[in-house]
């Protein structure tokens, strides 16, 4: 049995700009990467809308700094085979950090974190898989385009950073903006179809790097 982690923002959680809130269980990335690898794979979601990387946000109603919350996860689900990160999306707004090599940072930092962390009964440290988000789009609405303001530039460099980021700690890369495109209803969050995409999109790449 392999376990592997799933390590994200509200793209992960599975926010639906199109409302009700939250996608179906079957429809958000996680469980169709789950449902893709078959039983004898644990897929854990942990998902948290408005994590960030590394930075803090002073008005959110819970820690969503990634860099703070991780090391409890990786003792919690414990052992681990692979721990796939998709973040920095939130990154993206001014108030938090606001530039794509921050998140670049955060990201590293991350991954740090994982290849060093302290587990329990001589458990092995997990592969890691780095996944850069979708850019986000243009979009009307005014909370979400001043929230991200400028962040549509900044968020289509994340790919090629982090792509020379997982090369240089020994890293997998994957890039779910090739196959997945953010909603213009906010500019940020994936319809039902888009996040469906990245789940079988991960597939062949976390096969190979679980040796299945």
């Amino acid at each position: 049995m392999k376990t592997v982690l799933c390590y994200g923002d509200s793209l992960t959680w599975g926010y639906n700009p199109e409302g009700p809130a939250r996608h179906a269980f079957e429809d958000r990335w996680p469980s169709v990467l789950a449902a893709a690898l078959g039983p004898e794979v644990t897929v854990i979601a942990d998902g948290l809308n408005g994590r960030t990387t590394a930075y803090d946000d002073h008005l959110a109603d819970c820690d969503r700094n990634g860099v703070k919350t991780l090391p409890t996860a990786l003792h919690t689900h414990m052992p681990l085979d692979l721990v796939i990160i998709m973040l920095g999306s939130n990154d993206m707004k001014p108030a938090i950090a606001g530039t794509a090599n921050a998140a670049r940072g955060g990201m590293q930092r991350l991954a740090g974190l994982i290849h060093r962390h302290d587990y329990s009964f001589d458990y092995e440290a997990p592969e890691v898989l780095i996944v850069s988000p979708p850019p986000l789009c243009e979009t009307a609405d005014p909370v979400f385009s001043a929230t991200f303001q400028g962040g549509i530039e900044q968020s289509s460099m994340l790919a090629p950073l982090y792509r020379d980021l997982a090369d240089d700690l020994g890293c997998g890369f994957y890039n779910a903006g090739s196959v997945a495109r953010t909603s213009p209803i906010d500019g940020v969050h994936l319809t039902a179809e888009n996040t469906r995409a990245i789940g079988r999109g991960l597939e062949p790449i976390v096969r190979v790097m679980l040796g299945l």
